[in-house]
């Protein structure tokens, strides 16, 4: 608990203050949404690649864990979704739910008390992997006008161009001049408060209250997920604090920026704003309990 709150009690801190906003300023939260996803969004992302240092055989092992893991898991949920005839709209929300955890503003600092520095290596790599699983598949998977048209939407959004240009800084290893480093970082750093000020923004306007699909969203998240990302990196050959990367951030509750995405793309707004609340809320007990188990087991 005292390796959670530092990283937990921040976020709730700026929910809150969004759900204030909601209540008494009259703000127009799509905008901000938007804001967000084609502003913010792509530069904590251009940025992030930009800064990643980590051995390269490490790294793919850790994407390629991810990448495995995800679809396993969009397999066994969509196959779910199928067997209790859940309605298209709920069946795209749960996917999303299961499949976009909050990685960044909670998965980091979490990983960072937990693991230390070295975890954090790790971590950003599943950060990186996890947003261009979001970048290419969430518009596809939101949209449902086939895959086709959610590559050509995927293509005209700043957030995959912001990742090609992170990725080719780093790898090239050009320093931006006149500080614009600085500059990118700072705008970056505003992508993950105003994502949680739109959350708490649109829990101002939602009746929280628990039935069967919020009830399902969290459990697969955090349940399902982290087995998933266990055995899939056992399979690869996953060892000590690289498997203890990849079970935790899959162990993530659902994330914050996926109420962006769904707000923007289509799906049931309200199911993923309560997923987030319920799912982020039950993580101070799963988080703790997985790790413990992964310090003593693996």
């Amino acid at each position: 608990m005292a390796v959670l709150l530092p990283a937990i009690a921040p976020v709730a801190l700026i929910i809150l203050v969004g759900f204030i906003a909601g209540r008494t300023l009259g703000l127009d939260r799509r905008t901000l949404s938007r804001l967000s996803l084609y502003v913010l969004l792509p530069a904590l992302i251009a940025n992030s690649l930009y800064g990643i240092t980590l051995t390269a055989e490490r790294a793919l092992l850790i994407v390629m864990g991810f990448f495995g893991a995800s679809a396993l898991l969009y397999a066994l949920v969509y196959g779910f979704c199928r067997l209790i005839r859940a309605h298209p709209l709920q069946q795209k929300t749960l996917l999303a739910t299961t499949l976009f955890a909050n990685t960044g503003n909670l998965g980091l600092p979490f990983i960072t008390f937990a693991l230390g520095q070295t975890g954090l290596e790790g971590a950003i790599v599943y950060l990186v992997s996890s947003s261009i699983l979001l970048t290419t598949v969430g518009p596809t998977l939101l949209k449902g006008q086939g895959l086709a048209t959610g590559l050509r939407t995927t293509l005209k959004l700043p957030v995959f161009w912001a990742m090609l240009t992170g990725l080719a800084l780093q790898a090239l290893a050009i320093t931006l001049p006149l500080r614009l480093d600085e500059g990118l970082a700072l705008l970056g750093g505003a992508a993950i408060p105003v994502a949680l000020i739109t959350l708490g923004m649109q829990l101002a306007k939602t009746q929280f209250y628990l039935d069967r699909p919020v009830l399902l969203a969290a459990g697969l998240r955090l349940a399902l997920a982290p087995a998933i990302a266990l055995l899939i990196g056992r399979a690869i050959g996953l060892q000590g604090q690289d498997l203890h990367v990849l079970v935790l951030q899959g162990a993530m509750p659902t994330a914050v920026n996926t109420f962006i995405w769904v707000t923007e793309f289509g799906g049931d707004a309200d199911l993923v704003a309560r997923a987030i609340v319920l799912s982020t809320l039950l993580s101070f007990i799963t988080l703790p309990g997985i790790l413990w188990a992964l310090l003593t087991f693996t």
